[in-house]
């Protein structure tokens, strides 16, 4: 007899994976880009340094040719006026960027960053942070959602200096500087910023802001113990007859 034939026939080679299967695995194997860890280290076109109190990292007039990043300390943005007048236009803090505006063509600097405590600061200059948000979607996402919380943060405290008693503007400004209101664990002790200092960010003399810190104190929202500790019952002040924007 002769043999019997098989009516099975081999399977042929399966095809690799194609379509969005085969585009995610491959986006699975790529590397997940760190932006936390880009920014610390020192690289192409990315330094870091470190500022003493009272130094300054940039001044107004200055080239703009670099972005900043914090990565541990505070600073200070400030404005002088041609007649000599100075204004504190922000308080920065960690993982804060700045100097963003050369990204937008600003040939010049328009203020002048000085750190308020001993700070580590990174310095990316302007083709390396325009490379990184050219090719690092994880940096986009990051650098993006930095300016929009900078532009809303403009925009209240614009509504905030039209609409508030001066008195509402020193709450709020404690609260930001505590970090109330942001990501993260509050920060209730503020490093040691001045009365005056104070006084230029919300538009008034030192003596209102003197009265009114004392207010707060006797109130319990704050105290003083090598800084300024805000307590979370300051919000009373700020929440307490909020401004009407709109008819």
């Amino acid at each position: 007899m002769s043999p019997r034939l098989s009516t099975r026939f081999a399977s042929p080679p399966k095809e690799p994976m194609m379509g969005v299967e085969g585009h995610v695995m491959a986006t699975k194997s790529r590397r997940s880009f760190d932006t936390k860890s880009f920014l610390a280290r020192v690289g192409n076109g990315r330094s870091i340094g470190k500022y003493r109190k009272g130094q300054v990292v940039f001044s107004q007039g200055d080239p703009g040719d670099a972005v900043f990043y914090i990565q541990k300390g505070k600073a200070k943005l400030t404005v002088v006026s041609e007649q000599g007048k100075e204004a504190v236009i922000a308080i920065l803090g960690m993982d804060d960027f700045f100097g963003e505006g050369c990204l937008a063509g600003q040939v010049q600097r328009i203020a002048t960053v000085t750190a308020m405590t001993d700070s580590v600061i990174a310095r990316l200059e302007k083709s390396a942070i325009i490379q990184v948000i050219h090719q690092e979607p994880a940096f986009s996402e990051l650098f993006i959602a930095h300016l929009l919380g900078r532009s809303i943060r403009v925009e209240a405290d614009l509504v905030d200096q039209l609409f508030n008693s001066s008195e509402k503007r020193l709450a709020r400004l404690l609260l930001l500087l505590a970090n109330f209101g942001k990501e993260g664990t509050p920060v209730p002790v503020i490093a040691k910023i001045s009365q005056e200092t104070l006084a230029e960010m919300i538009g008034t003399t030192r003596s209102r802001v003197s009265f009114f810190m004392n207010k707060f104190r006797k109130l319990g929202f704050i105290e003083y113990n090598g800084g300024i500790e805000v307590h979370s019952s300051l919000l009373n002040v700020v929440l307490h007859d909020q401004p009407q924007t709109s008819n």
